[in-house]
């Protein structure tokens, strides 16, 4: 069963449930790890009457921030939907990870979302991370606003902060409320608002006492206001407005905020709100910024759908009456109701008890396959953290959770089993990170990969594949973090399981011709062995593959056994020579041989193919070859110099630098061996503070250097 609501201490609080599109705000918290998104939900809960108070509950969790593998780590690793209701409009929170490894998530609630609260610390400022979201925000026209927060913080410096948020972001990034100091000059215990010129004092706790601003108030504030009344009047769709402006009429606050919220749901205009979870300064002022400035689902350009045969559909409208089409943006297993999927409704109405069609995109490399299915939603759930509270239905635009479904993954589309749809998918950036994972005990192998395809199913930033060249179950991931939270929720299902070294896929192959003399001659209990054959090598050009060619003469060799050769020696390609690994690119010739009118045997030649391959490879000289990547890094100007000379560290040979679409970045191109980007997710992240993302495509296999090739191959020995 579900949580009851007393276990996270809620206090029967009421789920929130709308009819109408309008009345919902759906808005993403993003922003870097510790600038206190969660926080700021926490206490957006409480401010609203949701929770009776903010912080953490008697495990250690949240009521938002419920993983424990977040209390490991002490930060957000997965999306929490936090829904509250605010003069008669339900806002649905989400509160995204800012941890880099958790793109994931983070990508999840901007599909899940309308508009984005950008949430920047007043200690720690602005990252490259967080000014790289807001360009790719930009680039959809999503509605932002930021929050700067932890302003009771020693360190705290809103000014600054603030200048950082405008050099970061850009034009049209305005404050609407300007802190205010209590006597020992330092504390925040106010807001004062620009446009409404009314004070907000919070010195007696929250919500706030209201009054007129005095005049010692107006001239510290004078400058800033009238750069937002400019910014807002340029937004206007009231071209007089300007002129009247210009000419000294004092424009009414009437007048003037109506274009404020239209501007900030165009995209076009960015308030910033001063806000202490602490002491719950500006807490309401964001609550009213959201519900009035926000749009709500009505505005939002819903994505793509088609038929789930691909063919073309009318573009939905957000209209409950209309064709049901709604998304999974998570999937999760709860150990106390299973799997538990946060749904965002973009068209009709979800009710209990109706049957939907589930189709999803065909994701195989990353074990996602296409799949189609009906399956019956018996109950809908307004979620706040691992909460679940029973709603009669989720209007087009809201959000909410349907339990226990059989195949309902990340991504996929919900919709009328009469009429089934699929919709265009959000980008997911490509794991990057590999993880080697092995079972300790045969009995576990079962349960490992049970887990994994759960894991797998709900996170579309992982990828599972079974390495065919060095039979290693390999778990791609984002980072380190990334793959520690995915191993400790293996363990956390009852999984026995090791890690080890991630193996390159090497190859190798004969630098030079060769001759072998494969000789298996025995006699045992009556019954002998007898084969010998003779073979000449020769390397082919890299991609060139395998050639075997008959030269026997005069029957030497009978024509019977001839594929025994070539079958014993393919096996001994196959299981590698000097280190294991596959030999490729050669030609073998048979060119003489002897058999045994009663002893040879298929099984004899095969041995003595395989035996006259390793001679010739001993008295040849075998050369590894490594897979060799084309890697594209994307990173902010200043870390090129950084970026080039790494890959110079890593046997990398650079191809040119490209200027980035969005300016302010660049694209630095190079061909650099595969066992040199083993780690360089971990690493290029901590060169480039964050701000460095790369894409790699195999190119070929070439030799790899005499030092490196004899190190693997004494390890092979020591093997």
């Amino acid at each position: 069963m579900a949580q009851k609501t007393s276990e996270k201490g809620l206090a029967g609080a009421a789920a929130p449930v709308v009819t109408e599109p309008g009345r919902v705000r759906n808005v993403v918290l993003v922003g870097h790890s510790g600038a206190g998104k969660t926080t700021l939900v926490e206490a957006l809960l409480a401010a609203t009457g949701t929770i009776p108070r903010a912080g953490a509950v008697a495990d250690g969790t949240t009521v938002t921030d419920h993983d424990p593998a977040a209390v490991r780590q002490q930060r957000s690793v997965a999306l929490s939907c936090a829904p509250i209701l605010h003069q008669d409009v339900k806002i649905n929170l989400l509160d995204t990870p800012g941890y880099a490894d958790f793109v994931g998530e983070l990508r999840a609630g901007l599909r899940a979302a309308d508009a984005a609260l950008f949430v920047v610390s007043a200690v720690d400022g602005v990252d490259d991370a967080t000014a790289a979201l807001w360009e790719e925000c930009a680039a959809v026209g999503m509605p932002r606003a930021v929050a700067i927060t932890r302003l009771d913080h020693p360190r705290a410096d809103y000014d600054q902060t603030l200048q950082d948020c405008q050099d970061a972001f850009g034009e049209n990034v305005m404050p609407t409320h300007q802190p205010m100091l209590g006597d020992d000059g330092q504390s925040t215990v106010g807001l004062i608002g620009l446009i409404s010129l009314r004070v907000l004092d919070y010195s007696k706790g929250y919500p706030p006492t209201v009054g007129e601003a005095e005049p010692e108030h107006l001239n510290p504030i004078a400058d800033d206001r009238n750069q937002l009344i400019e910014g807002i009047i340029a937004e206007s769709e009231d071209e007089t407005l300007m002129d009247r402006y210009v000419a000294g009429e004092l424009i009414s606050t009437d007048a003037l905020i109506p274009d404020l919220e239209k501007a900030v749901a165009r995209g076009n205009f960015y308030p910033v709100v001063p806000v202490c979870a602490a002491t719950g300064v500006g807490l309401d002022a964001l609550l009213d910024g959201l519900v009035n400035a926000a749009p709500s689902p009505l505005a939002h350009d819903l994505p793509v759908v088609t038929g789930v045969d691909g063919s073309p559909r009318p573009p939905l409208t957000c209209d409950p009456d209309g064709p049901l089409v709604a998304e999974v943006v998570r999937t999760t297993i709860d150990r106390h109701v299973g799997r538990v999927s946060l749904v965002r409704v973009f068209s009709g109405t979800l009710r209990p008890d109706q049957t939907l069609h589930v189709s999803g995109h065909g994701l195989a490399e990353r074990g996602h396959p296409d799949h189609d299915a009906d399956e019956r939603v018996a109950h809908i759930y307004t979620p706040l953290g691992a909460t679940l509270r029973e709603v009669p239905q989720c209007v087009a635009g809201d959000l909410c959770a349907i339990t226990k479904s059989g195949s309902a993954e990340t991504g996929d589309t919900l919709s009328g089993k009469d009429d089934p749809m699929l919709m265009e998918p959000w980008s997911m950036p490509e794991p990057l990170l590999p993880i080697a994972v092995v079972a300790k005990t045969r009995s576990d192998e079962d349960a490992l990969a049970k887990n994994l395809a759960r894991l797998v199913a709900g996170d579309p930033t992982l990828r599972l594949e079974r390495n065919p060249d060095t039979h290693q179950l390999v778990l791609w991931t984002m980072g380190e973090s990334h793959a520690d939270v995915v191993l400790d929720r293996l363990r956390a299902g009852g999984v026995e399981l090791d890690t080890e070294p991630v193996k390159v896929a090497l190859r190798e192959t004969f630098g030079a011709a060769a001759k072998g003399h494969g000789r298996h001659v025995k006699q045992s209990g009556g019954h002998g062995q007898y084969a010998i054959c003779d073979l000449e090598i020769e390397p082919l050009p890299r991609g060139g593959g395998f050639e075997f060619v008959d030269k026997v003469v005069g029957g030497a060799v009978p024509h019977n056994y001839i594929p025994s050769v070539e079958k014993g020696v393919r096996a001994q390609l196959e299981k590698g020579i000097v280190a294991g690994y596959p030999v490729v690119d050669l030609k073998v010739t048979l060119v003489d041989g002897k058999a045994h009118s009663v002893d040879s045997s298929d099984a004899a030649f095969q041995t003595a193919g395989a035996l006259a391959l390793r001679e010739a490879a001993a008295a040849g000289q075998m050369t590894l070859l490594e897979p060799v990547d084309e890697i594209v890094v994307r990173v902010p100007d200043t870390y090129v110099g950084a970026v080039m000379s790494d890959l110079s560290g890593r046997r990398g040979r650079p191809l040119g630098t490209d200027t980035a679409d969005d300016g302010g970045h660049s694209l630095v191109r190079a061909e650099v061996p595969a066992i040199e980007l083993v780690r360089y997710a971990v690493e290029l992240r901590a060169l480039s503070s964050g701000a460095g993302t790369f894409t790699r495509s195999y190119l070929r296999h070439e030799p790899m250097p005499a030092h490196l090739a004899e190190a693997v191959k004494k390890e092979h020995a020591v093997r």
